[in-house]
């Protein structure tokens, strides 16, 4: 890459950290940015949809909350029905944070398309990241949706482990 397409590309980076802090981001490290697109929330799960959603009960408000990286096979999906390995993971990840107080860190997206709130899941008590243990222990494989990829590389090398072990999905699909 030459000197002047690298210089561009700093300029460009730098333009956009420093627009997204303009525009809300939350640069404290704490307390609730839910809208702010960066920073963390915490909560307490109060349902377990699937594998990789959740609702939290954040600041007095309930939010669907959809695990950033990592997909689990469906369990209700309205075309595909139930997957093989569905309801392992989502009985897994009941154990994993049900009724748990957890934080939820964000990265570039605050939301999807459905609107759910997107995140990546630690338990608050032992500070457990939730979406790579679901990809460690193949109840999950990677999703990587840009912009939120700040995890991406992570996860694909936990689900890589995990199907050469056969652990999970990869030894009973």
């Amino acid at each position: 890459m030459s000197r002047r397409m690298l210089l561009a590309l700093l300029v460009v980076l730098a333009a956009a950290a420093a627009g997204r802090e303009v525009l809300g981001g939350n640069t404290d490290g704490g307390g609730s940015s839910a809208g702010a697109g960066r920073g963390h929330d915490n909560g307490r799960v109060v349902k377990v949809v699937d594998g990789d959603t959740i609702h939290v009960l954040v600041a007095d408000r309930r939010e669907k909350v959809r695990y950033i990286g990592v997909d689990t096979p469906e369990t209700k999906h309205p075309a595909k029905g139930q997957q093989c390995y569905g309801p392992a993971a989502s009985a897994f990840n009941e154990r994993l944070v049900g009724g748990q107080r957890v934080r939820l860190e964000h990265d570039v997206e605050e939301r999807d398309r459905y609107g759910r709130l997107l995140a990546y899941i630690y338990r608050e008590r032992d500070g457990l990241f939730v979406n790579a243990e679901l990809a460690r222990l193949g109840y999950a494989q990677p999703l990587t949706i840009a912009p939120d990829v700040r995890h991406a590389e992570r996860f694909v090398a936990l689900a890589r482990s995990a199907r050469r072990a056969g652990r999970g999905l990869w030894g009973a699909c």
